[in-house]
C-alpha cells in the first residue's frame, strides 16, 4: 500500500514520483514577496491506496529571519481532472463534466510556501494562540514538521482550489484567496480549534453563513471595483452589522483588510507575471491615482511597485 505520507516526503518533482504516477497537471507560481505554490495532479492508479493528509513544515533560519519559511503541504485523493480542461473541453465548458470521457481520478499534491514578509500581515488579523502567533512572526526559534488533520473546512477549500474553472487573472485571484483560508484553518489546527464554533449566534444558521461566503465571492469578483459595505450587504442580502461581524468571525480578518490584501496580491501578479506597468495596474485595480496605489502597495509589501521586479 502506498501512503500519502510517502508522497509528502518526496520532492514534488522527484523522479521516483514521476516514474510511479503520471503527472497530468502542473501549476507553479513563484512571485517574490507572495505565497509561492506548486500544484501537481497525478493519475491515480487503481491498485494504489492513499490517505488524505496535510503537513506543516516550519523552517527557521537563525542567521536571517527573512529567509525563514512556513510551508503547508497537502495530499488528497477523490478528485477528478479533465485532461482537456486547459483546451476548453466542450463537456466541461458546458458543465457536463460527469459525462466527459477525458476525466480521470487523481491524487493531488499541493505545496504553499509563505515567507516572513508575507506572513506579517496575518499576525494581528488571524485568531491565534501565543504559539501559533510565534509561528506567523517567526519568533519560534526551532524548525519542525507537523502533520495536520484535514478537517471538513480544509477539505472544502482544497477541493474548490483544485477543481476551479478559472484561468489567468481570475484563477490567480481565486487561488490567493484560498491559500489565505488554508493558512487560517491550519493555524486553527495548531491551536487545537478544529471544530466549527462561532461566537456570533446568527452564524449557527447555514443561510447566514452562505450569505457571508457569497459576500467574499463578490469581493473577489469586484477586485478592480471597490464596493462600500452598504453595496456589499445589499448584493449579499444581509444586514451590514451581521456582515461585518460574521465576516471577521468566519475569515479572521475585516472586510477591508481582506479586500486590500487580495488587491495587493493580485497587483504583484500583474506586475511580475504579466509585466504590466504601474500605471496600468493602478488603473486595473480601480485606484484614482498612481500615488494612491503606490502608497497602498508599499504599505502592504514594504516595496514600491517598481521595486518588485528587482527584489
Amino acid at each position: 500500500m502506498v501512503h500519502s505520507n510517502d508522497i509528502l516526503t518526496l520532492s514534488l518533482n522527484h523522479p521516483v514520483m514521476q516514474e510511479e504516477m503520471e503527472l497530468v497537471h502542473h501549476k507553479v507560481q513563484k512571485i517574490p514577496g507572495t505565497v509561492q505554490y506548486v500544484i501537481n495532479r497525478y493519475r491515480k492508479l487503481p491498485a494504489m491506496s492513499f490517505e488524505d493528509t496535510g503537513m506543516m513544515v516550519y523552517d527557521y533560519k537563525s542567521g536571517d529571519k527573512k529567509e525563514s519559511t512556513l510551508e503547508l503541504i497537502f495530499c488528497v485523493t477523490g478528485n477528478r481532472y479533465c485532461k482537456q480542461k486547459d483546451a476548453e473541453c466542450s463537456f466541461c465548458k458546458n458543465s457536463k463534466s460527469d459525462h466527459c470521457q477525458e476525466i480521470i481520478d487523481t491524487v493531488d499534491v499541493a505545496s504553499f510556501r509563505f515567507n516572513s514578509d508575507h506572513l506579517s500581515q496575518f499576525v494581528k488579523s488571524i485568531k491565534t494562540t501565543s504559539f501559533s502567533e510565534s509561528i506567523l512572526n517567526f519568533s519560534h526559534t526551532s524548525s519542525f514538521s507537523k502533520s495536520l488533520p484535514l478537517c471538513s473546512k480544509t477539505r472544502s477549500v482544497l477541493e474548490a482550489l483544485l477543481n476551479n474553472s478559472y484561468s489567468e487573472s481570475l484563477e490567480n485571484i481565486f487561488i490567493n484567496a484560498q491559500t489565505q483560508m488554508l493558512l487560517l484553518y491550519s493555524m486553527e489546527c495548531m491551536a487545537g480549534d478544529g471544530v466549527d464554533s462561532f461566537t456570533c449566534k446568527f452564524l449557527a444558521n447555514d443561510a447566514d453563513r452562505d450569505k457571508i461566503a457569497l459576500a467574499r465571492e463578490i469581493l473577489l469578483e469586484h477586485i478592480s471595483q471597490p464596493l462600500t459595505i452598504k453595496e456589499l450587504s445589499r448584493k449579499a442580502a444581509i444586514n451590514e452589522c451581521y456582515l461585518k461581524k460574521g465576516f471577521k468571525e468566519m475569515y479572521g480578518t475585516t472586510i477591508f483588510d481582506f479586500f486590500q490584501s487580495q488587491r495587493m496580491e493580485h497587483a504583484k501578479y500583474l506586475l511580475y507575471e504579466k509585466g504590466l506597468s504601474v500605471t496600468d495596474v493602478s488603473a486595473l485595480l480601480g485606484y484614482s491615482s498612481i500615488s494612491h496605489f503606490s502608497t497602498a502597495f508599499k504599505k502592504h509589501t514594504g516595496l514600491k511597485p517598481c521595486e518588485l521586479l528587482f527584489h
